[in-house]
């Protein structure tokens, strides 16, 4: 990587050498976006979708799912009901732990290690967020490691201009409350200051059989920042520190086809004590430096903790065990599935199965894997970024130019212990010692250096890029428990550019062409003879708006190269984690719409409406051998998770100080495997939510909604292990207090 350091050498000096030139003004920090708002995103040469704060509290949503589904070419894999931890892909890529987009919070990597371990075992809480952004196809470039699909960034809360705060109190079904709490604000001498609290619980929409714990959640959350930007001075500092403590009841485990029919909110007894634990702490540093009107620069330093465990049920041995480091399990996915198909498993039939998840039939001794899934992570670096605007003879350039040097680690020490269910409770057995389940860790440096330019030339905007990864990696595993013992190691290293161009073309002041392409990409693991996940990228549509009605319409196309598969937990493979596989090529194709209006334009009211809708297509381009991760594929199969359809619909009535909004969200059944055979599937499903606000006064207002009106229970996901709910009909009322 020696080369990618010298190409930041020689930039901080060239930066350093301008200083010289530095003209003074009020440089103060605002809150980090990419696209910034509605209006900068329709200026943009590429797929770019911005929601702000009007909107989020339209609804006044705690689940990224919920308010994600709106942008077109997002799906999303269902799992808990509140998006703690959300599937989210774009434009095809695999949803699982949303590990194959770039999640930032504030322009910052955010997942718990991104290129040694990105699955999102850590997502920022959205009811503290100010905005969400999303970038797609070329417009991605900026953001990285993973620009197949695009990138997700979401924006803190902002320092208020002026001394000033607000507290949100929200009550709801199944004992749930949420408090969100801001103040701070400017003074005149430059400095700036935020505190922010975000607290959230509830006792779950399940049921567990038996069982005495509830399926719910407590998530406490603070951040604090400090600014301080001089008037007429060029320098702005700031200092962001932000903790969550999250501990929440869930499972891996899900439901057979039968019982979910049955009750689709329950959880089987064998799941009681599972239960997640984590803790995240993140302190970010920024400095800006304004040289002129037309040069700023800016450098970033960052760190991110994160330490998880998730202690929950994995498995059962049918020959009972006597230790937990001798342990022969069987997948509950592989239970599942057995009793959903009526065939039998270990000698035992489909009826006795169904026995041991009934908690009417006892187990042997050891028989019941629990496993302690106890992670530590971390994920830092620092990041320079310098941008220039201004006219070269009659062309305006928009120049930006940056690097990030970042490292990160997961540290896996994890225990496997031994249980057996006794007249359907779990008695421990064995406790295993520390290290069975798991004692290595997975460790990443990269380089990332990225230059990308807005060139207007009449009614052109021309974006170019390009991007450069150089990622080293390496997996070390241990024995001998905390003592650790080496054991083995590997290493994979990856360096790849990845070029790509934008195109604006503006054929009046109501409609505009965009067009583009460019090479995606997504980081290898560090499995070895495994070649990271690459693809080629085009995109064509138009937009149009002429003040009441806005329209965009976008085609896109992926072709792979490869398409990678790495074996987790949460896929619910009957596979070695932490392997990866080579899916071959494939190709992704979709068309992604957009339109907005007001259908009562000069009327002392509002009729807002708006449609979001994806068709989107996705199969392997060739036969692929038996696999543990893909299974046996054959050309033309279908990708897993992808929704060929779902839209959005929005109509809302807004009059003086109050107004109601009411929206439809349908999703097609998707294939979870590419065998797809009638237990591989998903149900479609059409949600109704509603909302409604009533404003008392400039400082006060009150609000209320209800998600899944029509309390549908569909399954919208079989993993990791069986048939998963969408949340039941859940009333929630609130107050927002201004001041």
């Amino acid at each position: 990587m020696n080369h990618s350091k010298l190409l930041l050498t020689l930039a901080i000096s060239a930066v350093s050498a301008s200083l010289a030139n530095a003209q003074q003004q009020n440089n103060a920090i605002r809150e980090v976006t990419i696209v910034g708002s509605q209006e900068e995103a329709k200026k943009i040469a590429g797929s770019a979708h911005y929601i702000g704060t009007e909107k989020l509290q339209q609804f006044a949503y705690s689940d990224i799912q919920r308010i994600a589904r709106e942008v077109p070419g997002l799906a999303i894999q269902l799992e808990d009901g509140y998006g703690l931890r959300p599937n989210i892909g774009i434009r095809g890529v695999a949803t699982e732990r949303s590990g194959r987009i770039t999640l930032l919070e504030d322009n910052v990597l955010i997942a718990p290690a991104p290129y040694s371990a990105p699955s999102a075992y850590y997502f920022p809480t959205v009811g503290r967020l100010s905005a969400i952004e999303v970038v797609k196809g070329p417009a991605a470039i900026t953001q990285g490691p993973y620009t197949i699909g695009g990138a997700l960034n979401m924006v803190s809360t902002p320092i208020p201009t002026q001394m000033s705060g607000n507290i949100v109190t929200e009550a709801g079904e199944d004992s749930t409350y949420r408090v969100h709490a801001t103040y701070g604000g400017q003074t005149d001498s430059g400095f700036g200051f935020l505190l922010e609290t975000h607290q959230w619980q509830s006792d779950g929409f399940q049921s567990i059989d038996r069982g005495s714990n509830n399926t719910g959640l407590d998530v406490e959350d603070y951040t604090v920042k400090l600014s301080y930007a001089p008037l007429n001075s060029p320098h702005a500092i700031e200092l962001k520190l932000q903790a969550t403590i999250q501990d929440s009841n869930q499972s891996y485990l899900g439901l057979t086809d039968s019982d979910f029919s049955d009750s689709a909110f329950r959880r089987y007894g064998i799941s009681e004590l599972d239960n997640i634990e984590t803790e995240h702490e993140q302190q970010i540093l920024r400095y800006n430096y304004n040289f002129n009107d037309s040069l700023a620069m800016s450098v970033t330093a960052y760190n991110n903790e994160h330490q998880r465990d998730w202690f929950k049920t994995e498995g059962i041995d049918f020959d009972g065990s006597t230790s937990a480091e001798d342990f022969g399990r069987t997948s509950w996915f592989n239970v599942i599935q057995a009793i959903n198909s009526g065939t039998s498993l270990n000698g035992l039939n489909p009826d006795q199965l169904q026995s041991i998840l009934d908690g009417t039939t006892d187990t042997l001794e050891g028989s019941i894997q629990l496993r302690s899934n106890n992670r530590e992570y971390y994920s830092r670096g620092v990041q320079l970024g310098l941008n220039w605007n201004g006219m070269v003879g009659n062309t305006r350039h928009d120049l930006e130019f940056g690097i990030r040097f970042h490292e990160d680690e997961e540290d896996r020490l994890q225990r496997n212990s031994n249980y057996s269910q006794i007249n359907g409770a779990l008695v421990l057995d064995d406790l295993g010692i520390l290290g069975n389940a798991g004692n290595r860790v997975q460790e990443a440096e990269a380089i990332s250096i990225h230059i990308h330019d807005n060139i207007q030339i009449g009614d052109w905007t021309l974006s170019p890029g390009l991007r450069y990864e150089d990622i080293d990696q390496k997996r070390t595993r241990y024995s001998d428990g905390e003592l650790r013992s080496f054991r083995d190691s590997r290493k994979n290293a990856t360096q790849v550019f990845l070029p790509g161009l934008g195109v604006l073309y503006q054929l009046s002041d109501s409609l505009s062409l965009l067009g583009g392409v460019h090479k995606g990409f997504t980081a290898p693991s560090n499995s070895p003879n495994v070649d990271e996940e690459t693809a080629i990228n085009y995109e064509l549509g138009f937009r149009y708006n002429n003040g009441s009605l806005s329209t965009e319409l976008i085609g896109f196309l992926s072709d792979y190269d490869n398409i990678l598969g790495e074996c987790t937990s949460s896929s619910g493979s009957d596979c070695v984690i932490g392997d990866a596989f080579n899916g071959d090529a494939a190709t992704v194709a979709g068309l992604e719409m957009l339109v907005s209006a007001n259908l009562a334009r000069g009327s002392d009211y509002r009729i807002p409406v708006s449609l979001s809708y994806t068709h989107i297509n996705g199969e392997f381009d060739t036969d692929i051998a038996d696999t543990a991760f893909f299974g046996s594929v054959g050309k033309g199969d279908p990708l897993p998770y992808l929704p060929e359809n779902q839209f959005l619909a929005s109509i809302g009535f807004e009059k003086n100080n109050w107004a109601t909004y009411l929206t439809g969200n349908y999703v097609d059944e998707v294939c979870v495997r590419a065998s797809c055979n009638a237990f591989e599937r998903t149900d479609d499903t059409f949600t109704v939510d509603i909302s409604a606000n009533y404003q008392f006064s400039s400082a006060l207002t009150f609000y209320g909604r209800v998600e899944n009106l029509t309390s549908q229970e569909d399954i919208l996901g079989r993993h990791p292990y069986g048939a998963r709910p969408n949340k039941d009909r859940t009333v929630t009322a609130g107050l927002r207090f201004d001041f």
